[in-house]
C-alpha cells in the first residue's frame, strides 16, 4: 500500500498558499466579483469550508455526512450554490478563521484515518488519499479564481501533479457524461512538470497522444482555460476530442470559459468559475460516479 502522507502535505500546503492571498484582504475586497457568475471572493472561500467540512463529516460522522447528502439529493441544482451563498454572508475574518479551523480538522482526521479505510461522499466511497487528492484540486482550482480576481500570477508547483492524474483518470468519465463512445485504446499524455520533470501516463507506443505543459492540463481539466489558448498538442483524433471535452470534476459538462479571456495574465485564459458538481464525487479512482 503506498504512503499516502505525501498528499496530505500537498493539500495542506495548497491551501496555504491560498490563504497567503486572501489573508491580509481588506474586507471590501472580499466583495470582488470572480470569473465564476455570482461569485465573489468570499463565495470561494466560502465553498472550499463547505465542502472540507463535508469531507470531514464523511471521515468522521458518516451520520452527519448522511444528512448533508439528503441535502443534496433534495437540491442537486442550488445545493452548492446556496452553502456558498451563506458563508459569503459572513464577515471575512469569522469565514477566514472557520475555514482555516475546518482545513486543519480535515488534515487531522485524514491523518488519523486507519489504512484502507474508505469514506462515504456524493458518488463512489473515497480513501483517505483520494479524499485529499480531491480537495486539493479543488482548492487550487478555486484558489485560481481568487488569483483572477485579484489580477495575481501563481507560480506553479509540481503539487499539479495531483490534478494532472485525477484528469487523466477521469478521461473515460468525460466522454461518457456526454453520451460520447469512450475511445477502446488508451492514450499516452506525456506532460511537463513546472520542475522540468516529465510525468507520463499511458502506453508509450500508444497512437494517441497528448503533450504540453502540465499547467495547461490543470487548467483545462478544471476548466480554467479555453483549450486553444493552452499549449497541448494532440495526436490522434481521440485524443484531440478529448481536449475539447476533458474534466476533472464529476457531474455535467461545464461551458468554461471562453477562448481569449481578458485575465489571463500571459496571453491563455483561466478558465470557468465553479465546475459543476464542484462539491460533487471526484472520478479520481478510475470510476466515474
Amino acid at each position: 500500500m503506498s504512503d499516502p502522507t505525501p498528499v496530505f502535505g500537498d493539500l495542506r500546503e495548497e491551501s496555504e498558499q491560498l490563504d497567503l492571498l486572501v489573508a491580509e484582504l481588506p474586507e471590501e475586497r472580499w466583495a470582488l466579483d470572480t470569473p465564476a457568475p455570482r461569485w465573489t471572493i468570499a463565495h470561494q472561500i466560502a465553498h472550499l469550508h463547505w465542502t472540507d467540512r463535508a469531507a470531514l463529516l464523511a471521515v468522521t460522522d458518516e451520520d452527519g455526512f448522511a444528512k448533508v447528502l439528503r441535502t443534496a439529493v433534495t437540491s442537486p441544482d442550488a445545493f452548492v450554490d446556496e452553502a456558498a451563498e451563506e458563508g459569503a454572508r459572513l464577515r471575512p475574518a469569522e469565514l477566514l478563521a472557520r475555514w482555516r479551523e475546518g482545513r486543519a480538522a480535515l488534515d487531522t482526521a485524514l491523518r488519523a484515518a486507519p489504512g484502507g479505510s474508505r469514506f462515504p461522499w456524493f458518488g463512489p466511497p473515497m480513501s483517505a488519499a483520494s479524499m485529499a487528492t480531491g480537495r486539493l484540486m479543488e482548492t487550487w482550482a478555486h484558489g485560481q479564481d481568487v488569483a483572477d480576481a485579484l489580477g495575481v500570477v501563481r507560480a506553479p508547483t509540481d503539487r499539479l501533479r495531483h490534478v494532472v492524474r485525477i484528469g487523466v483518470r477521469a478521461r473515460d468519465f468525460a466522454f461518457g457524461v456526454r453520451g460520447l463512445p469512450v475511445p477502446a485504446e488508451e492514450f499516452r499524455v506525456e506532460v511537463t512538470a513546472p520542475s522540468g520533470q516529465v510525468w507520463a501516463y499511458g502506453p508509450p507506443d500508444a497512437a494517441q497522444r497528448v503533450t504540453g505543459p502540465a499547467l495547461d492540463l490543470c487548467l483545462l481539466v478544471t476548466q480554467r482555460a479555453h483549450r486553444a489558448d493552452l499549449a497541448l498538442r494532440a495526436e490522434g483524433p481521440d485524443a484531440d476530442r478529448w481536449l475539447g471535452i476533458a474534466q476533472a470534476f464529476a457531474g455535467p459538462p461545464g461551458t468554461g470559459r471562453p477562448p481569449n479571456h481578458p485575465g489571463h495574465p500571459s496571453a491563455a485564459p483561466r478558465g470557468s468559475g465553479r465546475p459543476p458538481g464542484a462539491s460533487g464525487p471526484r472520478p479520481d479512482e478510475g470510476t466515474a460516479p
